[in-house]
């Protein structure tokens, strides 16, 4: 189902990022808010370490958002990575754009978002592995609040689907083709 995430994970940062190189990843695209900062908040520490850590790794990394360019920008004043904004997700085209510019594929690229509806469909629509976190911070903008009272149900057939399968958080497996 496109509304599932292929893992779900409680934060961007527990991911075992290690595993997934060892099984060939090679390209991260994040959203940023509340997957690696709370909603409308510049980077911190916490997530410059974390993109520079990875790229030390051998990760190419992307940023992947529906927000303007100058909320983007802000964003990334302390790190220097590509970055895709205004990108109408869940349209597949921004994580298409982010493939081209860190030279990967739908088989070696991950998505790591907060919302079913935008960044998890988006990612799936495009083919690519969608690891799903928990929100950072309750505070969202009222848009977001409603989308989060409609992904109550997709979450609940995801989680029953969960118990009648063997595949855990753990699981970074490729799809296969």
């Amino acid at each position: 189902m496109l509304l599932f995430p292929d893992i779900y994970v409680k934060s961007a940062y527990k991911i075992d990022y290690k595993t997934l190189y060892e099984r060939g990843v090679r390209g991260i695209i994040f959203d940023i808010d509340n997957t690696l900062v709370m909603d409308n908040a510049d980077s911190n520490t916490k997530s410059d370490n974390l993109i520079k850590s990875l790229e030390k790794m051998g990760f190419k990394v992307c940023i992947l958002s529906n927000n303007d360019k100058a909320r983007v920008e802000r964003f990334m004043k302390n790190i220097k990575v590509d970055y895709t904004y205004h990108s109408r997700k869940p349209s597949p085209k921004g994580y298409i754009a982010c493939m081209k510019k860190m030279g990967t594929d739908v088989n070696s690229t991950v998505f790591v978002g907060d919302q079913i509806f935008t960044d998890i469909l988006g990612a799936k629509r495009a083919g690519i592995f969608a690891i799903l976190c928990k929100k950072i911070s309750p505070k969202e903008i009222i848009q977001i609040r409603i989308k989060r009272i409609i992904e109550v149900p997709v979450m609940v057939l995801y989680k029953v689907k969960c118990l009648f399968s063997d595949k855990t958080e753990a699981d970074f497996g490729r799809k296969k083709q």
